[in-house]
This record gives structure tokens, sequence and C-alpha cells, in this order.
């Protein structure tokens, strides 16, 4: 049975109601679960269980496997006991389960190390082992002799059939074997003392050999010798046979009685088998009175032993040391009031509870404390965003209270809820898929600019290239054929702008059906793009996929725009549409080239460029990994160079003046010379001690010359081991701006690449707003060649939370965070589900990054992504700044 947080699962059992149902009223309709067989009389009762059937929580109660929804575990354990029952010894089974029967053991371990113990040397008729006659050999255990034939040999030779594959069988007379073993009351010293394993003798059949290859250290001659002993029967005794342990193991034996049993929850309750597997395997189900009282005697000594335990820790009844010590503290008084009858232990039974009053009140009070001084107890930030405030200090440091409004109205295109945001994901497609698309980029500013045309003579060129860019994708994307004029005739819309439904459609009719081949050259200025577009949405676009579409036909059909009330429209001719698309409005433009956009993701060409864009995504895991590698090893050199440089500062010692060893010298020399002077002694005496002090000094002058050679060389050495060090540092330092400038290129390609499979915002802030920073992405740069910065939007825009954020903010109380975002966001700051906003200037950015408050966990990853591009936000935001002013002065 699947367990779900260690607790098996119970199925639901019919109501009262639905069983006096099923007599009174038979034809009831119920919900039915066919997977588990219950039963519910509402439909909520039904979606309730099995909601929570799916929950990924329950654990197989065989394998242990866990995250798995109910059925998933039920499935599991199918499997997992067919394999347990289909591996473990037939004839081994219901001797286990006999053996376990009735057991009273705390741990399913211990049962298991119980069994295996008794029974890894003791076998059984009829089962698979193998028998070492090395090699060793597969067999069946064909009879089994207790030790009562252990010195009988003519008894055990006495069965010898003929025709081993009938069933052989004991003699009616003897007694099944290892019957003593198999009761696990007996300890197993004394089971193997009255029932020794080792005197068992077994009649085998050899059926083949363990391994199917010969062995190479074996000749020709022993594998043939090997080979002819299958078939035979032979006598063997249990040191030579084993099982295999796929088929008999602590594990596979753990498995098969967890499987088998079953074990109440009361205490001391025994180890029952199953009823039906207990009557496949003819096991008593029936306790015996003997095993009962035993049972009831284990029972309830642990009961006593609780209670007891209990007693002492709750102050309960004394027990004869208690007695003992009380006696010893009572006083002569006490001793005689007590041997006079009075009643002492009244009193000392008041002091005791008392005393646990007291202590019960210090516990209280200590809790308490504790409550008081965890509440106190420092926030570790960062944390929720939420639950940051801005302090008296925070304030007075500088920090923003309110964040700067960010504009509405410098968005274009958003009077109509939701153009805008269709406008800005048509932009970042093109944009992102360039490559695929064959398209250049383009800022959302000369965008804007396209999208606002709105005359015939000169042409945008922007608008031709998109569209058919788009168009030729489109060709590769499956429709069917006037999917748009079926939809028409099947919606029953009715007539907008003076045009019916029927009028539309056979106008629709008429368009050529020959966009898919129609070219469109760019040396032509994409002539035809319009009426390609036309056939394209008659045979792509449905009412359900392109809300606007009996709108936009019947603009681009009809000219609705120069009509009178009275005039009756006249459907223009296919070379016209060109001139009524410069009348279209932008919403509609931007409806088109949306839903053109939603096709194009499903395309061949955009689905291989994203799978590129991983592959690439991956291999620059995998540089980036590397390039840090070899960061860190030239940080690692830099800093023992850098150890090396100080311990020669340290070492190093100023030399000494010039002149100094030659006045010792000559000091040397006049004291010598004094002294000589002075004793008066015999000329030659003189000379002998003159020319002992010269040669003395000439060999104190040759040895400070040698030892200034060497002061001079080590000098030297050193001179050269710093320059070589410094120009070491120099090349590694060369090194390392080479590599982090290889990173910062890295992380600009990571940002495009994965810009083309997802696009993600920056972040969130505190009331989940989105912060959102669209250049970069796809194929487009933000260097360019040179180290030029180059901008896509050169804004930071702001996304209002969606519905679910709202949710999360809900769980809050409503009038804290209204207040808290009225104080904090301003009341124009403040926007909805779906709306946007936009900072377009630099200190408008600075102000927003300083009101970010780093102590909430969505504001601190939102300032660490800004800070991370800043370097080219700002680029972006000024380069854009100074193009808008110079449009504005031309």
């Amino acid at each position: 049975m699947p367990t779900c947080r260690r607790k098996r699962v119970v199925l639901t059992q019919p109501s009262d109601e639905l069983l006096d149902a099923v007599k009174n009223d038979p034809h009831k309709e119920v919900f039915y679960l066919e997977q588990t067989g219950e039963i519910f009389e509402t439909y909520e009762e039904y979606a309730a269980r099995m909601s929570f059937y799916r929950l990924k929580q329950f654990q197989c109660e065989l394998t242990g496997k866990s995250g798995l929804d109910y059925f998933q575990a039920v499935e599991s354990e199918k499997h997992e006991a067919t394999t347990l029952h289909t591996r473990f010894s037939e004839p081994l089974k219901p001797v286990v389960l006999k053996a376990v029967q009735w057991q009273v053991m705390g741990r399913l371990d211990h049962l298991v190390e119980a069994v295996y113990d008794r029974f890894k040397d003791r076998y059984f008729q009829h089962e698979r082992v193998i028998v070492d006659l090395h090699p060793k050999y597969y067999a069946r255990v064909e009879r089994v002799y207790p030790p009562k034939y252990y010195h009988d040999v003519d008894a055990r030779d006495a069965f010898k059939p003929t025709d081993l594959t009938s069933n052989a069988i004991m003699a009616v007379d003897d007694e099944p074997p290892h019957v003593i073993a198999g009761d696990l009351n007996l300890p197993i010293k004394e089971a193997n003392q009255r029932d020794d394993p080792t005197l068992y003798y077994y009649w085998v059949h050899i059926l083949e050999l363990e391994k199917d290859k010969p062995d190479k250290n074996r000749s020709a001659q022993q594998h043939e010798k090997d080979v002819g002993i299958i078939g035979s029967l032979m006598e063997v005794k249990c040191q030579m046979m084993s099982r295999d342990r796929l088929c008999f193991s602590k594990s596979i034996l753990r498995r098969f009685i967890r499987d088998c049993v079953d074990r109440d929850a009361a205490v001391a309750s025994p180890w029952t088998v199953k009823p039906a597997i207990a009557q496949r395997y003819g096991v008593d189900t029936v306790m015996p009175e003997e095993t009962r009282k035993g049972v009831a005697d284990i029972k309830k000594g642990e009961i006593d032993k609780r209670r007891k335990t209990y007693q002492n820790e709750e102050g309960g009844p004394p027990t004869k040391k208690q007695k003992l010590n009380q006696k010893k503290s009572l006083s002569p008084a006490e001793e005689a009031k007590m041997k006079a009858g009075l009643p002492v232990s009244h009193k000392k039974d008041r002091e005791n509870r008392e005393k646990a009053e007291r202590q019960r009140l210090a516990k209280i009070e200590a809790e308490r404390l504790a409550a008081e001084k965890k509440k106190k107890k420092p926030i570790r930030y960062p944390t929720e965003d939420l639950d940051v405030r801005l302090t008296d200090k925070d304030k007075k440091a500088g920090m923003k209270i309110q964040r700067p409004v960010p504009s509405q109205t410098a968005l274009p295109f958003n009077e109509q809820p939701g153009t805008f945001e269709s406008f800005l994901l048509v932009w970042n497609f093109l944009n992102v898929y360039g490559q695929p698309l064959h398209l250049s980029n383009f800022t959302l500013d000369e965008f804007e600019h396209a999208i606002r045309h709105n005359v015939v003579d000169p042409a945008c060129p922007l608008l031709g290239e998109v569209h058919s860019t788009l168009i030729y994708n489109l060709r590769s994307v499956p429709f069917v054929k006037y999917a748009a004029v079926n939809s028409l005739e099947s919606s029953g819309l009715e007539s907008m702008h003076g045009v019916d439904r029927q009028t539309l459609v056979s106008t629709m009719y008429s368009l050529s059906g020959n966009w898919e081949r129609q070219p469109l050259r760019s040396s032509e200025g994409r002539l035809g793009w319009e009426n390609c577009m036309l056939s394209c949405l008659v045979d792509h676009a449905t009412v359900q996929s392109f809300p606007r579409l009996q709108e936009v036909m019947t603009r681009l059909l009809f000219n609705v725009y120069s009509q009178t009330e009275d005039e009756e429209p006249a459907p223009l001719q296919q070379s016209s549409a060109d001139q009524q698309y410069a009348y279209l409005c932008p919403a509609d433009r931007i409806a088109i080239l949306s839903f053109m956009c939603n096709l194009a993701i499903s395309s061949k060409a955009i689905h291989v460029h994203m799978e590129s864009c991983e592959e690439q995504l991956t291999a620059l895991r995998k540089e980036k990994i590397e390039v840090n590698r070899q960061k860190k090893s030239f940080q690692e050199k830099m800093s023992t160079l850098a150890e090396v440089k100080e311990e020669d500062k340290d070492d190093g010692l100023p030399p000494a003046p010039n002149g100094v060893d030659e006045d010792v010298t000559m000091q040397d020399m006049s004291e010598l010379s004094d002294a000589s002077a002075s004793e008066g002694g015999s000329e030659s005496a003189n000379l002998s001690a003159r020319q002992k002090a010269v040669k003395a000094n000439e060999m104190r002058i040759k040895a400070q010359t040698q030892a200034h050679a060497k002061q001079r060389e080590a000098a030297r050495q050193k001179a050269a081991s710093i320059k070589q060090a410094a120009a070491e540092h120099r090349r590694l330092d060369e090194e390392m701006n080479k590599i982090e400038r290889r990173l910062e290129g890295i992380e600009r390609e990571f940002r495009k690449l994965l810009g083309s499979v997802r696009v993600k915002p920056l972040g969130r802030d505190r009331f989940y707003n989105r912060i959102w920073w669209f250049d970069g992405l796809g194929s487009a740069s933000l260097v360019g060649s040179g180290g030029v910065a180059q901008y896509g939007t050169g804004r930071l825009f702001i996304q209002g939370p969606s519905e679910f954020d709202l949710e999360l903010l809900g769980q809050r109380p409503p009038e804290e965070i209204e207040e808290r975002r009225k104080d904090e966001e301003g009341e124009d700051g403040m926007l909805g589900p779906g709306e946007w906003a936009v900072y377009s200037d630099l200190e408008e950015i600075d102000e927003f990054v300083a009101w970010l408050n780093p102590k909430g966990h969505r504001e601190l990853a939102v300032k660490t992504a800004l800070s991370k591009w800043w370097v080219h936000i700002t680029a972006g935001v000024k380069k854009r700044t100074a193009a808008s002013a110079f449009l504005l002065v031309v």
C-alpha cells in the first residue's frame, strides 16, 4: 500500500447514505474512481480525492521511491511485487511466513536478521541452490535427510530414483525438516544445538554450470570432466551449498517480508501474515492460545513499563527507592509522627503539588521570555521584500522613500490596452530572430515611425521588408485554404461599416491564392507585399486566432474611409490594397504583425535557429568554466609572485657605505704600527710582527673583496629575479585583462543566445513589478564594430504585476499593501496587470536604482542585474537621447 508522509493511504469507505441508497435507490448516480474502487456521492468529493491522488507526495512502500503520485506508487509496488515473488525461492516462502507469523519484534530489521540467521544454512526440497564442487553448479534439492540419518549411510543411499523428472518425495513417516529452527521464539544457539544444520544431508540434482563460459585457467579435459557431472545425483552438506543472491539475501528477504506481513499500531502488536497470502501458503491464521497468552504478557509488560516511566516523570506514585529516600529526608519529629500514624504523606503531597505548580509557572515564564527574545532577534537580510521597512537611519542615509514615477504617456500606442505590449513583442521578435528572418536590426523608435507612416508615396521600406520576410517565412507553415472565409461564414457576425458578411466573404474569395509563390524582390521595393499579406491572412487567419479579422479585412478591401453615411461602399480592386493599407490605423497594423509573428514561431527556420542557440549556449557554458579555471590559475600565480616580492623586500639589506672597510683596515694598520714602535724590541722581532700584520691585512682585504664580489653577484641575481618577476607579473596582468574581456564577451554572447530561446526580465521589485531591458538580445548586439555602443530601445520598461502576483500580494492585509503602494510608488505610479511604463532619462534610472532596497530578495537581484549591465544600459540611454535631440534639431 503506498504511503503518504510515512502513513499508509486508507481508501475512502462508502458513507452510510450510499449504503442505504443501494437498497432504497439503486439507480442513484454516483462518481466511481475505477483505479481504487472508491465511490463518491458528489463530484466535489471525487475531484478532491483525485486531486489528492495526483499530488507528487506518495512513496512506494517496497522500493522506497518517493515523489510519485498515488497511481504511480501503486504501479511501482505491483511491478516490484511481481519481480520479488518471481525471484524469491518458492519452497522457502511458506517456511519463512510460518516463522514470522505471530512474532513480536519492534523493528522489521530485527525480524529479518532473525529469519536470515535461521535459514541461511538450511535448505528445502525442490529448492534451486548453488553447489561448490570446484567449479560451482546450479542444482535442485531432491531430498533432505535430517540429523537422525547422519550416521545411517544405507538409509541415505536407498534413495536413488531412476527417473529424476518425477517428483521425489519423502517417506510418510518422516517429519518436515528444520521444524525446530523455524520457531523464532527459541534462541538461535538452542535451536542449532537441537537441530544442527551441519548434520543435514541433501541429495541434489546437478543442473548446469554456474558460468556458461569455460574458465581459461582450466584445460579442455578438465572442462569436459566438469560438464560430465551435469545431470548426476550427489549427496552434499550445507557447507558446500549456497543460494543465489538474487533469490535470497537480507535485502530481498526484507522486501518479501514487508510485502507479506502487517502489524497493528498498538503496543507490542505481533507481525501477522496477510490473510490472502496465508491462505495460499497454508499458514495458520488462528493464533494458538499459548501464543496469544505470550503476546498478551509481552503487551502487558510494555504497557506497565511505559506507565511506570510516565508516572516517574510526572510525579506519580513513588517507587521503593523514592520511598526510601523520602524516609531519609524526614526529620526526627516527622519520623515520630509517621510512626504514630499521623498523615505526614499528605503534607508531602501538598508540597510536591506546590512545587510542581511553581515549576509549571516558571516554565511558562521562560517560554514567554524566549518568545520575546525571538521577536527581538535581528532579521537576517536579504529577506522578503515586503517585510523590509525603511528605518530612520535609512532615511537619513538618503534612501529614496518613493519610487520615481515612470511615464505611461511616453510609450507609443499606449492609448488602447494591450497595443503597446503587442508592438513591443513584435519588435522584439523581429530583432531577436533577425538572423533566420534575414532582417537587419532596427531600433524601437525606427519601428514606431514605420508603423505611424500613413502616406502611399513615398512608401516605407521597413514595413515592406518586415512583412515580406514574414510572408516568406509563413510559406513553410501548414495552412488551410480559405480558412478565414470558412471561419467568417460560420461565425454569424453582423455587418461592419455597411459591408455585410456575405459581401466581404465573396470579395475575399476573389483574392489571388498564389501568395506562397509570388516573388517579392528587394530590387523592386518588395512591390505587391500588401496583396500577399491579404492572401496570407485569408489562408491562415480565423476569427478565433485573429479576433480583428472582419475589421481588418473590411478596411483593406473596401473604401470605408472616404464614404459618407448614405453612400454604399464599393469593392476595391486588389491593386489598390496598398493604398488602403496606408489608411490602416496603427492598432490594426500591430495586430496583423502580431498575428504573423505568432505563426512564424512555429516555422522550421525559427525552430532550427533555437536549437542552434541551445547548442551554442552549452558550448558557451563549457568555455566559461574553462576561462574561469584559467583566471583562477593566473590569480594564484600572481599572488605567489606578490608573496615572493614581499619576501625580497624583507630580506634586502642596504649596502655598506663606501670606504668603511678601508677605514677599518687603515685603523688596524696604524694600531699595529704604534704597538710595534712602543714595544722597543729587537729589529728582527719588529720585522716579523710587521710581516705577520701585513699578511693578515692582505688576507682580510682579500676576504672582503671576495665578499663584496659575492654581494654584487647576489644583488645582480636579485635584480634580475625582480625584473623577471615584474615582467612575469605584467604578462599575467595582460593575460588577466584578456580573460576579463573574454568573460565580458561571453556574458554578452550568452545574453544574445538566451534571448533567442526565452526572454526574461531583469527581475521584480517589492510589489512584483517586472523590470525589462530588451537591448542586446538575439541578433542584436550591445557593442558594434570598434567598440561603439549600440541600442535597441535605450530605455527601462516597467510592467505591472500579473494576476498571480496580485494573489501573492493579496495574502497580506489589503489596506497595508494599498497604503504602502501609495506611499512608495505614488498614486500615478501604481501599475495594474497588463499596464506598462518607461524610464527614458538617465536621471530617472539613477533615482530608480537608488530606490531599490537590497535588503529584499527580489530587489537585490534586480540591483545586481542592473549593476552587471549598467555600462551598456547607460550607454544606450545616452546614445538614444543624443539621437532624439539630433532629430529634434533637424
